[in-house]
């Protein structure tokens, strides 16, 4: 019997207005189009340099160890958390919404001693409650999330690698969402690992993981370097720790991949490489600070334009994220219903939420290609007509006169 070969993929042209992932930069599709070529080609090994190269910049840093995970953004965070801890280590997690959570249930799977700092949902954990927790456990690691799109909030995070280095902790930072829409400092804020993902402020499709290392990281993860047995090389030793508890997420493998040692570890993502070169290319030929403010823009859009229809927007204003706004589902409206209604009638998908927030809030991201004042005001004019639909009174026109207005600001 032939199979069912079902027919060519044609998806529709939604414009993804959610927390992620957004539409893709056509520059990085076309780059993702071209040639594969063998992981060891002179070629490819030179892309590789130039991904570690044109990374640097984007995570604020000057580390030699800023190359791609092959994977989703959490292939990352999870590479980062089973490099760095041990079985039986002691974690602080700096816990604020969905994606704290994450991290506790990462090292939990890896076998560390987890000790938390909370904070409510929609609220940031201040500096001084992560100084006392630090001294209170002694963690060998402490890891925050940057921004958490599930709140929408992002964590300040200055003087926060400081606090780290001076009780002798490892500090790791989730910047899944954050990475080129808002300020990532690794060098500024004395960070140890940071990882981010393509899929959001970016601009690319999910599916491969900038991280980058300070060298106080590295030293610490190749010390627990244990060479998989059918590459062992004379001339690369291992080390004296733990074996990292990963073979896939081994860092210590990795890096040594992308050195000049090229150790073969995996087959290298050829085509997530294009894209994720390109969106780097495509972040610094804009210029950092030109792409931050554009995402500070859309975002301050989406805030007024939310207001001005009547809606409540969710959280502090002083640590909202740039490139994602949680607005309450008033009294009486089908949240889903509205989503329903969006992604039918007018090709716009925006995001749910999840926890206790689930039913609660929508959310909506305008961020990498979507961070575009047209774009904010086609989504804002759409829920309007939507929750008119819905029986959601709103001034007429106000939401995308106010988000045009406020985009000048």
């Amino acid at each position: 019997m032939t199979p069912d070969l079902f027919g060519e993929i044609d998806p529709p042209q939604r414009l993804l207005m959610g927390p992620g992932p957004v539409n893709a930069h056509p520059r990085v599709l076309r780059a993702m189009s071209a040639d594969l070529l063998g992981q060891f080609d002179p070629e490819m090994t030179a892309y590789m340099n130039q991904v570690m190269a044109l990374y640097r910049p984007i995570f604020g840093t000057g580390n030699r160890w800023t190359f791609l995970i092959d994977g989703t953004a959490r292939a990352a965070i999870e590479a980062s958390l089973v490099s760095l801890v041990a079985p039986g280590d002691t974690v602080l997690i700096v816990n604020f919404g969905r994606f704290g959570l994450l991290l506790r249930e990462i090292v939990e799977r890896i076998g560390g001693v987890i000790e938390t700092v909370d904070a409510p949902w929609g609220e940031i954990v201040p500096l001084d409650a992560i100084a006392a927790a630090i001294e209170r456990t002694g963690p060998r690691v402490v890891a925050t999330v940057h921004g958490d799109t599930s709140t929408t909030v992002a964590q300040p995070l200055a003087g926060f690698g400081a606090l780290c280095r001076a009780a002798g902790a490892l500090s790791y930072v989730d910047a899944t969402a954050t990475l080129g829409g808002m300020p990532i400092e690794a060098d500024g804020w004395g960070v140890d690992i940071v990882t981010g993902g393509l899929q959001k402020c970016l601009g690319g499709p999910s599916g491969s993981a900038p991280i980058t290392l300070s060298d106080r990281a590295a030293e610490h993860i190749v010390a627990r370097r244990h060479v998989e047995r059918g590459i062992v090389r004379e001339d690369i030793a291992n080390g004296t720790g733990a074996r990292i508890g990963s073979n896939y997420f081994d860092l210590a493998m990795v890096m040594d991949y992308w050195s000049e040692k090229r150790l073969n570890h995996h087959t290298e993502a050829t085509t997530m490489l294009y894209g994720a070169r390109e969106c780097a290319r495509v972040a610094l030929g804009e210029g950092l600070a030109a792409r931050f403010a554009r995402h500070a823009a859309a975002g301050r859009s989406v805030v007024a334009g939310a207001r001005a229809l009547g809606l409540t927007v969710f959280g502090d204003d002083a640590h909202r994220m740039t490139n994602v706004t949680g607005i309450l589902i008033p009294d009486g409206v089908d949240g889903e219903a509205v989503r329903r209604r969006m992604r039918e009638d007018f090709e716009i998908e925006i995001g749910a939420a999840f926890g206790p927030l689930q039913g609660r809030i929508w959310r909506i991201g305008a961020m990498g290609y979507n961070a575009m004042k047209h774009k904010v005001a086609i989504t804002l004019g759409a829920l309007e007509a939507v929750l008119r639909a819905e029986g959601f009174a709103t001034p007429p026109g106000a939401g995308v006169d106010a988000a045009l207005e406020a985009w000048k600001a």
